[in-house]
């Protein structure tokens, strides 16, 4: 059975003691791009870990496909693409013996496809891992997660380090993947800017807590910043700030409408926000 949800968290909690997941929720549509951001150590790579089950949760629950993630966890890792910051494949292996057992492992894998792959990024399929550039190692990740017919993609932090233009590689990449309307895409970056050109849906953790999951047009539409001196800022309605920066002898403010906090207060200045200043402004801002 279809659902709308490919992923869907529910109350997920992870309690390390010095470090709490608290009860995080929030859905990933079918066929979007979500991105999940926060600053390091917010709980994005825990949230991830807790998903495919590489970290025992505390509490909650994580349905993928529908399905419970523990209960159902062979059948639908069978259907996930994983890639992560760091490569996972033995240095020792050479892309062709990492097909071979790949090939054991995932039913839907397509050799023709992750050989098109390999020649595509321009990966020696005879040459040793331990030989390969960081680039090239998230590239046979991306081309083994690409290769076996996978209807959901997790990324954490896969773009970090990579050079600018084979992290537009990469972009492009997930754009292509989600062409298919049963395709999604979970990426977690600290580079907003990338996240900004291909999220469909962005979901904010800080210290542990969710702090919202929205379309990404939405935050964008909505969300700016408020440019104002002492006298203007005084009078503030409190329920229309974020947060707030004090710099020099102006203020500058995080407001969730800018449209009506524009005609609110016709003698500021208030502009538009980016992903990046809206995390800032959570992250650093003051609340008033």
């Amino acid at each position: 059975m279809m659902t709308d949800n490919v992923l869907e968290i529910r109350e997920l909690s992870k309690d390390y003691g010095d470090f709490v997941l608290d009860k995080v929720s929030f859905a990933l549509p079918r066929g979007v791009i979500m991105g999940l951001i926060g600053e390091n150590g917010a709980g994005k790579s825990t949230t991830i870990n807790c998903i495919l089950n590489e970290t025992q949760k505390s509490g909650g629950q994580v349905l993928i496909f529908g399905k419970d993630h523990i209960a159902d966890e062979l059948g639908i890792k069978d259907k996930l693409g994983v890639v992560f910051d760091e490569n996972h494949f033995p240095d020792i292996f050479t892309p062709e013996e990492i097909g071979k057992f790949m090939s054991g492992i995932y039913s839907g894998w397509d050799w023709k496809t992750y050989r098109q792959h390999l020649e595509k990024f321009e990966l020696p399929k005879d040459k040793k891992i331990k030989d390969f550039s960081k680039g090239m190692k998230v590239k046979l990740a991306f081309a083994v997660a690409l290769s076996h017919n996978a209807e959901l993609l997790i990324l954490d932090e896969a773009t970090s380090g990579l050079d600018p233009i084979i992290r537009d590689d990469v972009l492009d990449m997930l754009i292509d993947f989600v062409q298919d309307e049963n395709h999604s895409v979970l990426v977690s970056s600290h580079i907003t800017s990338d996240l900004e050109k291909v999220a469909d849906y962005i979901t904010f953790i800080h210290k542990g807590k969710l702090i919202f999951s929205h379309e990404k047009d939405e935050l964008i539409d909505n969300y700016g910043i408020l440019n104002c001196g002492a006298a203007i800022f005084d009078v503030l309605d409190k329920s229309e700030i974020v947060a707030y920066r004090k710099e020099d002898y102006q203020f500058k403010v995080l407001v969730k409408d800018r449209n009506k906090a524009a005609k609110q207060y016709p003698n500021a200045i208030v502009g538009p926000a980016t992903i990046e200043e809206i995390m800032l402004f959570y992250v650093k801002g003051e609340m008033k």
